[in-house]
């Protein structure tokens, strides 16, 4: 196990995964640039791509909002995929963090309602529209 550091917003991360992350962000999968491109790009909030959290690398993380999104392929749906998957949320979820998962399917086909369900997680508080 890798000595973990303390990262922006005092999440752990391992420094070994930081060069992973900078090629996993040149090359995303299609789903995953849909939905940096047409929607998390402009998010009310900044979002990071490819972001190292503990021994992981999440898509998408929203520190304001302390959310995780995944867009999953096929090898997620294996049963060693759904088992490493939940371990993952689990340890993600320790550190007051949400997960949010959607498949590259939805993103690429229900696109209006990935974006909606992500823009749920806004609390009216926080909602760039609410009066100040």
């Amino acid at each position: 196990m890798s000595q973990l550091k303390e990262g922006r917003y005092f999440l752990p991360y391992n420094p070994s995964l930081v060069e992973r992350a900078k090629e996993m962000r040149k090359n995303p999968t299609p789903a995953e640039r849909k939905l940096w491109q047409q929607y998390l790009r402009k998010f009310p909030f900044k979002v990071w791509r490819q972001k190292p959290i503990d021994n992981f690398i999440v898509d998408f993380y929203c520190a304001k909002l302390k959310l995780v999104i995944e867009v999953d392929g096929d090898t997620h749906f294996t049963e060693d995929g759904m088992i490493y998957d939940e371990k993952r949320t689990q340890i993600l979820e320790g550190y007051g963090l949400q997960v949010v998962r959607f498949t590259n399917d939805e993103v690429m086909n229900c696109f209006d309602g990935v974006c909606y369900s992500i823009g749920e997680f806004i609390p009216s508080s926080l909602s760039p529209l609410a009066p100040l």
